[in-house]
């Protein structure tokens, strides 16, 4: 089924930043290996609505209808500009001080989850991607296409687990420098900012 192209161009596709890739490091850098992958979980979480619309044909009507494509792209762009303040007020991803319990967790996950559900992009990518790598003879190809998605989705995730691991392995050299951490933080929230500004001129 998974053909050597659908790896390597899926691979690339993965491992480009964006804002899943920024927010696992993010993540890793703060709050260490275990908490960032929470982070990619919930990344990872985030794409699976795209890849069922992309199945079931509800991304084309994202990409024919200019009111929803702009109505989650705005609620993408708020979202990406709240996660650039609440890291520059030290209460967002960059946070060191925050107890790692079961809540943690969630609020992670839930993040993550938002990042990449609040991106209409991913739909139409998927829309895009995914038939392309499916044989013309294929008698089932809503079955191939969940099996591609299904595949890519554990690319992203184990990819994001790295990210993070290695994130978190930089984390003792820099989480004890305030001024380190204080240039972090604003490298971050600089990056949600230029990406919620990407997201705000993207065209369907």
């Amino acid at each position: 089924m998974m053909s050597i192209e659908f790896f390597i161009t899926s691979l690339i596709v993965v491992l480009a930043p964006g804002t899943g890739v920024i927010y696992t490091v993010a993540t890793g850098l703060a709050r260490g290996g275990l908490v960032s992958i929470a982070a990619a979980f919930g990344c990872t979480l985030g794409i699976l609505p795209h890849i069922a619309a992309a199945v079931f044909g509800l991304a084309a009507l994202l990409h024919a209808s200019a009111l929803a494509f702009q109505v989650v792209k705005i609620a993408g762009v708020l979202y990406l500009l709240f996660m650039a303040w609440s890291i520059l007020r030290d209460k967002g991803t960059l946070s060191v001080n925050e107890r790692i319990d079961a809540r943690s967790f969630g609020k992670v996950i839930v993040r993550g989850f938002l990042i990449n559900i609040l991106n209409p992009k991913l739909s139409i990518f998927f829309l895009a991607f995914l038939p392309q790598f499916i044989p013309a003879d294929t008698s089932t190809v809503t079955g191939s296409m969940i099996t591609l998605g299904g595949i890519f989705m554990l690319m992203t995730f184990m990819v994001f687990i790295g990210y993070g691991i290695f994130a978190a392995a930089v984390r003792r050299h820099i989480i004890d420098k305030p001024k380190v951490m204080a240039w972090s933080r604003r490298i971050f929230a600089g990056t949600f900012v230029a990406l919620g500004a990407k997201l705000a001129f993207a065209e369907r």
